[in-house]
């Protein structure tokens, strides 16, 4: 018995994307820092949260890349000249990952007590019907 896959499937055409993208989404290497959430908040839209404390505007990155919105952040190392007898509260940089789907849009980005909002939307596509005419040929 062969094994389908989602691209292989026969009633899905055109969706080998699709499996491409479980794999990449696979590989994005996110690890559990900086924690996050993501929330609906209406039928069209969603908000990632990120905690980002410590983070200036300016140590943060948002940018859309191949349908993928990359959040980096980067501190500057400001312990020179200092003398920590602890340091618990390390200045480490980070990347985080989300894949997009297909007409979802990045919208406003706003810091607000060490935590960063990310709101995005999604536009509903409109339904299209079509109907293809038959051509016969002639014997």
């Amino acid at each position: 018995m062969t094994k389908l896959t989602l691209g292989t499937h026969p009633y899905l055409l055109g969706f080998e994307q699709l499996e491409r993208l479980v794999e990449r989404t696979a590989k994005t290497g996110n690890e559990g820092y900086p924690p996050y959430n993501i929330e609906q908040t209406s039928q069209n839209s969603y908000r990632i949260t990120l905690a980002v404390a410590g983070f200036s505007e300016d140590d943060l990155a948002i940018t859309v890349e191949d349908n993928s919105l990359v959040i980096r952040g980067r501190q500057a190392d400001d312990s020179e000249g200092r003398i920590f007898l602890h340091r618990g509260i390390a200045a480490r940089q980070f990347q985080r990952s989300f894949i997009l789907a297909d007409g979802v849009d990045v919208g406003e980005a706003v810091m607000e007590n060490g935590l960063l909002h990310v709101d995005l939307t999604r536009k509903v596509p409109e339904s299209v019907v079509q109907t293809i005419k038959i051509r016969r040929t002639g014997k």
